[in-house]
C-alpha cells in the first residue's frame, strides 16, 4: 500500500451568526472522526488539511459533510482539493496577475465541481469598470481595483450557475500552498 493521500478542504458557510458556529478544534475532531491522520487547520474560515485512505476528493467531501452535519446539526458544504490543484489554482493566480496587472484586491471561489461551460461563458461576458472575472477549472478568480464591497460583479446572477464554492482571499491560498502542498 502506498502513501495516504493529502486532501484540502474549503467549509462553506461556517461561523456566521450565532447558530453555524465551528470552532477549529471542533473541526478538527469531526474531521478525525472519518479516520481522518495528520489533519490541520488554518485560520478559523474553514480551511482543513488532512490525510484519507480515501482515494478521491468526492469520497473525502461526502464523507465529511455526514461528520460535520453529525456534529454540528447542519450541513456544512465541502470542497476538496488535492495538493496539485490547489498549486495549480495558486499558478492561475499568478498568471492572471501577470496578464492583467495587480488587483486592489484578489478572491478566488473555490468550486464543488468544473463548471459547466455555458456557465463559464455567461461570467466571462459580465463586465464591470475595474473588475473582472475569470473561471479556470474549479475556481473562480474576482479581481478589483477596490474591494469586495463595492463590486458590481460580486452577486451576479450568472456566478450562481457555477455551483456550490466558497471564496478565499489569494493570500490565504497562497499561505495554504506554502505551508500544506
Amino acid at each position: 500500500m502506498g502513501p495516504v493521500p493529502t486532501y484540502i478542504a474549503f467549509l462553506r458557510a461556517i461561523n456566521l451568526g450565532k447558530s453555524r458556529k465551528f470552532p477549529k478544534d471542533a473541526i478538527a475532531g469531526a474531521t478525525a472522526s472519518i479516520g481522518a491522520r495528520d489533519v490541520a487547520t488554518y485560520i478559523n474560515t474553514g480551511n482543513v488539511r488532512l490525510a484519507s485512505s480515501m482515494r478521491s476528493p468526492a469520497k473525502v467531501e461526502a464523507a465529511l459533510e455526514a461528520a460535520y452535519l453529525a456534529d454540528r446539526g447542519f450541513e456544512v458544504p465541502t470542497i476538496v482539493f488535492t495538493p496539485p490543484q490547489l498549486r495549480e489554482v495558486v499558478a492561475d493566480c499568478e498568471a492572471l496577475r501577470a496578464e492583467f496587472g495587480e488587483p486592489g484586491t484578489h478572491y478566488v471561489t473555490l468550486l464543488k465541481a468544473t463548471p459547466p461551460l455555458a456557465a463559464v461563458d455567461a461570467v466571462h461576458a459580465l463586465q464591470a469598470p475595474h473588475e473582472r472575472l475569470v473561471v479556470r477549472g474549479r475556481a473562480l478568480h474576482l479581481m478589483t481595483d477596490g474591494g469586495v464591497q463595492g463590486s458590481r460583479l460580486d452577486n451576479a446572477r450568472e456566478l450562481k450557475d457555477l455551483g456550490v464554492g466558497t471564496a478565499r482571499t489569494v493570500n490565504v491560498v497562497r499561505t495554504l500552498v506554502e505551508r500544506w502542498c
